[in-house]
């Protein structure tokens, strides 16, 4: 196994050593792929489930007996652009090698077919595919699924944030992919997101095309025991010390949520030198490292949105975890205006995904983010 100059990998999965955990998530996602169970994998963003598909997907039971095809659709809004991401991962992931092979892939995919061509040298095909080559986006995607369902492997397909299709502007693209779904027996599917609410409508409304078609999965915060000892376990690696203090206060100001306790100790692991133990002094001056090569960043989100809201989310992080928005008390204490436009600029808030609900509290979404605005 390669070593990683730092252990606490950020936003990609770097194998399983450097993978915290999660044996009974990863045990029951595993479980349903291999019995043919669709899956629905709900989970905060930063929690980790992009990482926990991966963990799985490389597993030897999996990673040999399946073609893969994973994906994110949060920055599409039609039917188009998802036909698009789909295809692009289709054609990345599955490129047939051999004449015969070669015939048929392009048989199948007759809309763009156009946009292949045969490499003298090597007789493997090439692609190239823009948005605007998606002329008929039914068309193509009829052509995707009957690629993957007489593909020589079984299929698992996984999507990220699912719940954007909710969201086209095409109004039957949770029928449509229902029924393309339903009629390729050769694939599963991990229908994982981030907004929780959607996808319970989407999937557990009887008025819905994908009603009961998937098993619920809800991702928690990872367990705080089971951090420490792999931090601690890292850290001893790289021959340094940390103690279960410093990782239970990295978990604490990330609240628990992976990425953000990964950045900690990222850049604490990095601060740290060899032989040397974590103090106080070393994790505030990693912390604030951090803190500001995120102020970048964090400005440009300051500057790109309304007075109204700014002064709102100045109060959420004060609060950290606030409750009672509309009441006299919370408008009193931190100078509002009246609670009509507190709800107007709460919403706003919400909808760039600035703010979490939690319960019954609201909670700036990113972690580092409140810890900057309280240095501002």
């Amino acid at each position: 196994m390669k070593r990683l100059n730092n252990p606490f990998v950020i936003g990609n999965y770097a194998g399983e050593h450097y993978f915290c955990d999660r044996i009974s998530e990863s045990n029951e996602l595993i479980d349903n792929l291999l019995n043919n169970r669709n899956t629905v994998l709900v989970s905060e963003r930063r929690l980790g489930k992009t990482g926990l598909i991966c963990h799985c997907l490389e597993q030897k039971t999996i990673a040999k007996n399946y073609n893969i095809i994973s994906f994110d659709i949060y920055a599409t809004n039609s039917l188009q652009e998802f036909v698009y991401v789909f295809g692009k991962e289709i054609t990345k992931k599955l490129k047939p090698k051999g004449k015969k092979l070669i015939e048929k892939f392009l048989n199948i995919f007759t809309s763009l077919r156009g946009n292949f061509k045969i490499d003298a040298n090597t007789g493997l095909p090439s692609f190239e595919l823009s948005i605007g080559d998606i002329v008929s986006p039914e068309t193509t995607l009829d052509e995707i699924f009957s690629y993957l369902n007489n593909s020589d492997k079984p299929c698992i397909v996984a999507i990220d944030e699912f719940q954007q299709i909710g969201k086209y502007s095409e109004s039957n693209v949770e029928a449509l992919l229902r029924t393309k779904i339903q009629h390729c027996p050769n694939c599963t599917f991990i229908f994982a997101g981030s907004e929780k609410d959607m996808l319970i409508n989407m999937f557990n409304s009887a008025a819905k095309p994908f009603y009961q078609s998937a098993t619920f999965m809800q991702l928690g915060k990872i367990d705080s025991e089971k951090y420490k000892d792999f931090a601690i376990g890292l850290f001893e690696e790289g021959k340094k010390k940390i103690s279960d203090d410093f990782v239970s206060l990295a978990y604490s100001k990330a609240d628990g949520v992976t990425l953000y306790i990964q950045m900690i100790m990222n850049e604490l692991y990095s601060a740290t030198p060899k032989n040397a133990q974590v103090t106080q002094e070393l994790f505030d001056y990693a912390f604030d490292t951090l803190l500001k090569k995120q102020s970048f960043v964090y400005m440009n989100i300051l500057a790109d949105i309304p007075i109204r809201q700014k002064e709102l989310l100045f109060a959420i992080a004060k609060e950290d975890k606030a409750t009672e928005l509309t009441s006299e008390n919370f408008i009193k204490t931190h100078g509002l205006k009246s609670a009509s436009s507190l709800q107007a600029s709460l919403k706003g808030l919400i909808d760039k995904r600035l703010v979490n609900k939690e319960k019954n509290c609201y909670l700036i979404s990113d972690r580092l983010f409140r810890w900057w605005l309280l240095t501002v």
